[in-house]
């Protein structure tokens, strides 16, 4: 299967769009930077994605703003820092009041506004709202299946996440209802069959693209993988299959799904024609242990501003148009709007973006714009502002918090129980040789080179002007919650929630 996967790519390779690509974004759920088997690590079974990543531009150096779902979710849909719409702090619930404001521009409204059919499937966690006012079909969607927010944001004592009888790992959040399953504004089920969660996906996929080719219209699909965040789950064909545990179990699962992706892609004759790009939301949850994935060689995971928490692996594939090769050139997924944009032939909304257009990168007729990068912690405030900053091979960290999601790791930094923490002078790494973050160049006085004084100058140069010219929005978080707005395929039905339990047969 993988041999002739690669052989459609290689015919493809010959292949050229004249018209506007196709678009799949796949992005996948707590993925660390060492998960992928084209990343280092050595027992993940990951054959397709590194397939994507022999055929593609593989991305060294690309970074999300902050690493928690919510807020890199908006940033990668409107090419925007979470801040300026609201989006903090931390996530949104099942029956929060606040959503991504209906006037942020997403990517599927660019993008359909050029007449391109845009469908979602998977993980939304952009807010649900009054008679689901947030969710993608009102955000320039045209079609949508899946699940408003985490599959952990509501209980799971009782759910399959292994077949045949493999419970989830885990209780998940209690209190709360069943985990819906949408197709548009409707329920479908709830709680959906985790083990087949992924093939209706797919199956979504595959008649998006082909409803597109029928009609004459280029299409966009935003595939947002639940995996492999907690609990993780898989199909049968994949349970117990990988050697690396439920973990490596469901990773399996999202490497299939890609490979299922690009072969649809391929029986459509579309492949020359379909710009493919995969990355991840933010690092991985380490609390988790062996549940929780691997940040590889760098430190922390999520929750936090070190290097495991916003640095992602990320691949562009586009058979033609884009040579294969690794790329060490910055990056970030603020700038996928933009540079999708410019790609399609499309105006860009009347807002400020903190995206850059990487088409010329893509396309080897130019550099990477982007030479610094700012990340913001999961709780910001306007006072401290952002808590690092990185300007070409050098990183500065003025502030540093540990998170829950980064506990066990054996770096304490990393840990919850490290609190908020300002460094003057700020914490400095050559990224280029330590892209660990484990030696400090202002650490020792006797050491510090001219070198390393300029570049700590000029990162806080950076900080201070950015910090002086941002405007954080209202928090919609702050908008507080009402379980009224907690989806429920029974309206009004009693026991609350639990009744809310309408779910998908199982095969």
């Amino acid at each position: 299967m993988v041999v002739l996967w690669a052989l459609a790519l290689a015919l493809a390779a010959g292949l050229a769009a004249a018209n506007p690509p196709n678009i799949v974004l796949i992005f996948a759920d707590d993925l660390g930077y060492g998960d992928l088997g084209s990343y280092g690590h050595p027992s993940s079974t990951t054959p397709y994605l590194d397939q994507l990543a022999k055929g593609g531009l593989r991305f060294t150096d690309f970074y999300v703003p902050v690493s928690l779902c919510t807020p890199s979710r908006a940033a990668l849909l409107t090419g925007r820092l979470p801040v300026r719409m609201g989006l903090y702090p931390g996530v949104l619930e099942p029956g929060s009041r606040g959503g991504l404001p209906l006037e942020e521009v997403t990517l599927a409204e660019v993008l359909a506004a050029r007449g391109y059919l845009t469908g979602m499937a998977g993980k939304w966690h952009l807010g649900v709202g009054p008679e689901g006012a947030f969710l993608p079909p009102h955000q320039g969607f045209h079609r949508f299946l899946g699940i408003p927010y985490s599959h952990d944001q509501g209980p799971c004592q009782n759910t399959t996440c292994f077949p045949p009888t493999t419970p989830c790992d885990g209780i998940c959040d209690q209190g709360r209802v069943p985990v819906p399953l949408l197709a548009n504004l409707s329920v479908e089920a709830q709680p959906p069959w985790l083990p087949g969660l992924e093939a209706h996906y797919v199956a979504f996929a595959r008649h998006l693209m082909a409803d597109a080719q029928r009609q004459g219209h280029p299409f966009f699909l935003y595939y947002a993988s639940h995996h492999t965040h907690y609990p993780q789950f898989s199909g049968q064909s994949f349970a117990r299959r990988s050697g690396r545990g439920p973990f490596g179990d469901s990773l399996m699962e999202l490497d299939a799904a890609v490979g299922a992706l690009i072969t649809a892609l391929g029986d459509l004759g579309l492949l020359g024609e379909t710009l493919v790009i995969f990355t991840a939301d933010n690092g991985p949850e380490t609390m988790r242990m062996s549940h929780g994935g691997c940040s590889g060689l760098l430190r922390c995971g999520k929750g936090t501003t070190f290097e495991g928490g916003v640095r992602e692996p990320a691949v562009a594939f586009w058979p033609g148009h884009i040579t294969p090769g690794v790329t060490h050139e910055l990056a970030s997924s603020l700038d996928l709007l933009p540079t999708l944009a410019a790609l399609a032939g499309a105006p860009l909304p009347n807002v400020t973006l903190d995206g850059v257009d990487l088409s010329p990168l893509l396309l080897g007729t130019g550099k990477s714009p982007r030479q610094t990068l700012f990340f913001y912690p999961a709780y910001p405030d306007e006072i401290r502002g952002v808590f690092a900053v990185r300007s070409g091979k050098y990183k500065a960290h003025f502030f540093t918090q540990g998170s829950a999601h980064s506990d066990t790791t054996a770096d304490p930094a990393c840990h919850a129980a490290s609190p908020l923490t300002a460094h003057e002078p700020p914490l400095l790494f050559d990224l280029s040789q330590d892209p660990g973050e484990n030696y400090n160049l202002l650490g020792c006085a006797a050491q510090v080179t001219p070198e390393a004084l300029q570049a700590v100058k000029q990162l806080e140069l950076l900080k201070a002007q950015f910090d002086a010219a941002m405007t954080f929005s209202p928090s919609q978080m702050a908008r507080g919650e009402d379980p009224a707005l907690q989806v429920c395929c029974r309206p009004g039905c009693s026991p609350w929630p639990s009744c809310c339990h309408c779910p998908e047969p199982q095969p």
